[in-house]
């Protein structure tokens, strides 16, 4: 599980659909069949959030929307959800692009570029933004975005060996885990001093704050509710979607054939160049798929547990109360009985009509049920966004010589330090390219298989 996590998991679904492993001392149980992971996730009072990894991120993210028990999760959700609404996320477009556009401005032919610490660098602007307005100078995001990158890494060890005697050790590694803790804290403690000295503003601190006063249909939250709210929205905001975002142009750059159906979709729908906007987005289908396809391939969350809340039955197993079950998205997404020939990165399987109601189910890169992620639409359009937007002018190629690996997972799961060289893009000259598929609304582009999971 540690040294091959992802072929281990892939090993699992021979030895049936619940399999019996071992986590350091402790006894969990894998979830290997996509029904059965419904099951799981369809019943949060049966199955809680819980377990080492949740055990670890609540003392990152305190008590917010994604570590907190199933008895208080519904009125955190109620008081987050209106900054997640389609009709927010449309309004979020143009900050989308511009961060996607300032983020590449520099980028000229021949330059060799940071793929994944641009993405972070973009996400983390981005999601600070919609979470803070313009709380976060250039030198505070990237303070912000290294500290990230540092928990990440300590999170997932911690959770696979879950001994705790061995990460109070005065190790560099150790070290590196609680600097970063420490500066995320305080960058996020000093935000909510400063705005509670300034202005009211529209976004989702300002909805926390008013909270905190009485302002809304629930009861006054506390200090530290809103501090925990707004490291989990920035851990979960960030990191994710910059890995998805990395790992989508390494997969196109080995895949020249869905990168070319991918530019000649952008340079239909952008033909004149422009950024895209909202009006566009039924339209960028195939850039869709991309994105569906890489979370499917290498989906940034690949591992989560819950804890049984009462003994009882699951696949014909008693399980006690207390028992750790696990599901991995990366599992169920390579399985070939649900994806023929898993390990090809192919976005047409998701093109209108293509994948089939049991690959729609199988497919859960945000979890299903009412635990689903938060801002899974959000993500989405972020995503297909800001790849439209880099990728309507520049193409990234890997390195001479170059050697595709397999991933090393963390608490995530992508290319962490991917370097690639930026070639310029001349625009085709076809106004309608055969093959570019249309969409009469965004709610079927790509068939909309991410939020039907």
């Amino acid at each position: 599980m540690y040294r091959r996590p992802l072929a281990f998991l892939n090993s699992l679904p021979a030895h049936g659909d619940l399999v019996e492993i071992r986590l350091g001392p402790q006894r969990a149980w894998m979830v290997c069949h996509p029904e059965l992971a419904h099951e799981v996730l369809m019943d949060p009072h049966t199955f809680d959030k819980g377990g080492p990894l949740y055990d670890r991120l609540g003392k990152l993210m305190g008590d917010g929307l994604v570590t907190c028990r199933q008895s208080t999760h519904r009125d955190k959700r109620r008081l987050l959800q209106p900054g997640f609404r389609p009709s927010h996320v449309a309004a979020y477009t143009d900050l989308v692009t511009e961060e996607a556009e300032a983020v590449c401005e520099g980028w000229r032919t021949g330059r060799t570029v940071p793929v994944t610490e641009a993405m972070m660098t973009f996400t983390t602007r981005t999601i600070s933004r919609v979470l803070l307005s313009d709380s976060l100078d250039d030198p505070t995001t990237a303070q912000v975005r290294d500290c990230l990158a540092d928990v990440v890494r300590g999170l997932f060890v911690r959770t696979v060996v879950p001994i705790d005697a061995l990460f109070r050790l005065p190790t560099p590694a150790n070290r590196r885990y609680r600097n970063a803790l420490s500066r995320l804290h305080a960058i996020i403690d000093t935000v909510i001093a400063r705005r509670r000295r300034g202005p009211d503003r529209d976004d989702v601190l300002g909805t926390l704050l008013a909270a905190a006063h009485g302002d809304g249909d629930g009861p006054p939250i506390t200090d530290q509710e809103i501090h925990d709210h707004l490291i989990t929205l920035l851990l979960t905001g960030a990191e994710t979607t910059a890995l998805c975002l990395a790992a989508a142009f390494d997969l196109l750059a080995r895949h020249p054939a869905a990168e070319r159906r991918l530019h000649a979709e952008l340079d239909t729908v952008l033909a004149d160049g422009r950024r895209p906007g909202p009006d566009d987005l039924p339209h960028l289908v195939r850039t869709r798929c991309v994105v569906s396809e890489t979370l499917r391939h290498s989906s940034p969350g690949w591992l989560f547990t819950r804890v049984a809340t009462r003994e009882t039955e699951l696949a014909g197993r008693r399980l006690p109360a207390g028992a750790t079950v696990l599901y991995s998205p990366y599992l169920l997404h390579h399985d070939p009985a649900s994806f023929p020939d898993p390990e090809r990165f192919d976005p047409d399987r998701w093109l209108p009509g293509r994948p089939t109601a049991e690959q729609r189910r199988a497919t859960m890169p945000f979890s299903v049920g009412n635990r689903k992620c938060l801002g899974d639409e959000f993500a989405m359009v972020e995503a297909t966004l800001a790849l439209a937007t880099i990728a309507a002018h520049l193409r990234l190629r890997h390195l001479p010589g170059h050697t595709p690996r397999p991933p090393r997972p963390a608490i995530t799961l992508g290319p962490r330090s991917l370097v690639m060289t930026c070639e310029a893009r001349s625009r085709m000259p076809s106004p309608h390219p055969a093959g570019t598929p249309r969409a009469a609304h965004s709610g079927t582009a790509g068939d909309h298989v991410v939020d039907d999971a």
